[in-house]
């Protein structure tokens, strides 16, 4: 069983009920331990003072606010103990809103919330309820690992889902951080229905499972790869296509390509685009088809790169995993060249 990473309770009017937060997700990423070159011995970092270049203990370092001119405020635990605010360990709903309401950018970082006793699991469900039936969703501030979160409880399932959020002065505004150059004419009305026309070609009902950490299955096999000791090919970088394709064409074509893709029977309807495109390329490269059937020329440049590493490992490219969209599509048409010959 998991262990909760904090627990307190929810109060909602008079109402009070213990709970605990639980992590909502495990993280896939692929960590790597620094070595020194050549050996197999990991690297430590220490902490060091950087006037003296002594190690400090870690019971020996306090917080200190940079005010500027060298100078710092020093905190104590005690002292920000102190300016907690009250009930640091309740989480407080304020308020219940429409979720359709809240803008997505303000959600962070999701946990499950589940009753800490027999007797809080009657309230708990008594909430859950409530608030499936109202569809609403509530605003609740409250403080773990010293900081003081705002956060969304909302029902999941027959749980509560707890979303840390942004406070509103934490987004920034787009219009003061980027610069985007305006065409100065509106969309022409050929293009504007074409791009609906793909758009809707591409509908597709949304299923998680359809989509994969492509990056971190490369590296996987990459690593795999060195574990047995195959050779791994790093290939020289190609020059990028520049050709400048005209907005009308390109949006024609990639019409007429997921409808390609989709038409076959073996690319659903609930399939995105991309996995139906690899599916298809795929399919075209399988020994059973014809070289005239499988993805060439012009059709290779129209690939994504995961369109194309599909391809590549299924006519077993060496060095694909590290290869570009541009390097991919040059080593994918040499190997077709070498199997025709």
């Amino acid at each position: 069983m998991a262990r909760a990473i904090w627990t307190g309770s929810i109060s909602f009017g008079l109402v009070n009920i213990p709970v605990g937060l639980y992590s909502a997700v495990s993280e896939k990423t692929i960590r790597f331990n620094q070595l020194a070159k050549g050996t197999s011995d990991r690297i430590r970092y220490k902490r060091v003072n950087e006037n003296t270049g002594e190690e400090v203990e870690f019971h020996d370092i306090v917080k200190g606010y940079d005010v500027g001119d060298g100078r710092y405020v020093v905190l104590t635990p005690k002292e920000l103990e102190a300016v907690e605010p009250s009930g640091s360990r309740t989480i407080e709903i304020e308020d219940f809103v429409d979720q359709v309401d809240i803008d997505p950018i303000f959600y962070n970082q999701t946990y499950f919330v589940a009753p800490k006793t027999e007797a809080a699991g009657r309230p708990y469900a008594l909430l859950i309820e409530a608030m499936r039936k109202s569809g609403k969703v509530g605003i609740a501030t409250f403080v773990m690992r010293s900081r003081e979160h705002l956060a969304a409880l909302r029902v999941n399932g027959e749980v509560l889902a707890l979303e840390t959020m942004y406070f509103a002065d934490e987004i920034r505004d787009p219009s003061r951080e980027i610069e985007i150059t305006q065409s100065g004419e509106p969309p022409r009305e050929r293009e504007l229905t074409t791009a609906i026309s793909l758009i809707e070609s591409m509908g597709a009902k949304w299923d998680p499972t359809n989509y994969h950490d492509r990056y971190r299955l490369r590296v996987e096999e990459l690593i795999g790869q060195k574990l047995q000791g195959e050779e791994v090919v790093a290939s020289n970088p190609v020059d990028r296509d520049t050709n400048v394709v005209d907005l009308m064409e390109a949006l024609r074509r990639s019409v007429d390509r997921v409808r390609e893709d989709r038409s076959g029977g073996e690319a659903g309807a609930g399939e995105g685009a991309g996995k139906a495109a690899a599916k298809a390329a795929a399919k075209a490269s399988s020994p059973s088809k014809t070289a005239k059937a499988a993805p060439q020329g012009e059709q290779l440049v129209m690939m994504t790169r995961d369109e194309l590493y599909q391809l590549a490992q299924d006519i077993k490219v060496p060095g694909r995993s590290k290869m570009s969209r541009d390097e991919l599509v040059e080593a994918v048409a040499n190997a077709q060249a070498r199997q025709a010959s």
